[in-house]
């Protein structure tokens, strides 16, 4: 848990991983994310750095937004699967 001491209050923030879905725009370059779950929650960048630091501003600010009872009920993240399939 992290706390912030805002004019002689404590607060108590939750700290969370939430977890970003990441893929490479092939005409542009850059990166782009969205955040399953959350609406709002996407960003893009041209460097992974830059993308994760976006990507950690744009999550906090749509909590901030949330309502406190759709936090609660996020989705859980299960995985990742590539499928094959013919084409």
């Amino acid at each position: 848990m992290m706390y912030i001491i805002h004019k002689n209050e404590r607060v108590m923030f939750m700290s969370s991983k939430i977890v970003a879905y990441i893929e490479k725009d092939i005409e542009t370059g850059c990166y782009v994310a969205i955040v399953p779950g959350i609406p709002g929650a996407h960003t893009q960048a041209d460097t992974l750095d830059e993308l994760r630091d976006r990507l950690k501003e744009v999550i906090e600010l749509c909590l901030e937004e949330m309502d406190p009872e759709d936090r609660k009920v996020m989705p859980e993240f299960i995985g990742v699967q590539q499928i094959e399939v013919a084409v």
